[in-house]
C-alpha cells in the first residue's frame, strides 16, 4: 500500500489516476493514525517549501512520518517540491526541512549558467541516470522527463545523486539515500518514463 500524503498538492490526482491504471494499492492521507497502514509514501510535488513545511507540521504527521521511514525503513519517494522536503531547508524559505538527505535546496543562479536558459526550467529535458539507480529501471533516458522548478537539491555527498539533467549546467535532479528517493521532474507528467517509475517504486524491494 502506498500512502500519498496530503498536503493540498495540486497534483496527487494525477498521480492516484497512474497508481490506479496500474493496479497499485493507494491511498491519499492527512491523518498520522493511518500511516502504519502503508509500507512506503509519496511526497506530492506542487507548493513552495515553507507553506508545505507548515501544513505538515499542523498536520501532527510528521514524527508519525518519520517514524516510519527513518524508524521502520520504509520507501518515500518526495516529488518537486517534496523532494526539497527531503533536505535540511531550502533558499526557497527559512523552516528546515526533514533532513533525511543531508543537503539543502539551491535557487538555480542563472549568473552561473554555461547559457541563459529561461527560468523556471519547464518541459521536457534529457537525463543522465547512475548505473544501478533503484528506480530508473527500464526508463528512457533520452526521452527524459517533463520538469517545472527553479530550484535543484545540492546534495551533502554526491554518492546521493542519481540522475543529473543539462539546464544551462549540470544539475541534480534525483536523489537515493538507502529507502529514501527524490526526483526534481514531474514523474506524473512525464508519460510512460514516469508510470515506469511509480512502478518501478511500488515493486522495489
Amino acid at each position: 500500500m502506498i500512502a500519498i500524503i496530503d498536503y493540498g498538492s495540486g497534483n496527487v490526482g494525477a498521480i492516484m489516476n497512474i497508481l490506479r491504471q496500474r493496479k497499485i494499492p493507494h491511498m491519499l492521507t492527512g491523518d498520522p493514525k493511518e500511516l502504519a497502514e502503508a509500507d512506503r509514501f509519496i511526497l506530492p510535488g506542487v507548493g513552495a517549501f515553507d507553506p508545505t513545511m507548515e501544513t505538515l507540521q499542523r498536520s501532527g504527521i510528521v514524527d508519525a512520518l518519520s517514524e516510519e521511514v527513518l524508524g521502520k525503513g520504509k520507501k518515500a519517494l518526495g516529488i518537486c517540491v517534496g523532494m526539497h522536503l527531503l533536505a535540511e531547508g531550502s533558499d526557497e524559505g527559512s523552516l528546515p526541512g526533514l533532513g533525511w538527505i543531508p543537503g539543502c535546496v539551491r535557487k538555480i543562479d542563472a549568473r552561473r549558467l554555461n547559457s541563459k536558459p529561461k527560468l523556471p526550467h519547464m518541459g521536457w529535458n534529457s537525463v543522465a541516470i547512475t548505473p544501478g539507480a533503484a528506480l530508473f529501471d527500464g526508463i528512457d533516458a533520452d526521452r527524459g522527463f517533463y520538469f517545472l522548478h527553479s530550484y535543484y537539491f545540492d546534495a551533502a555527498d554526491p554518492a546521493h545523486v542519481k540522475a543529473r539533467v543539462s539546464y544551462g549546467d549540470d544539475l541534480p535532479c534525483a536523489v537515493e539515500r538507502e529507502n529514501v528517493f527524490g526526483m526534481q521532474f514531474h514523474p506524473e507528467k512525464s508519460h510512460a518514463n514516469g508510470t515506469q517509475v511509480f512502478v518501478n517504486f511500488a515493486d522495489a524491494a
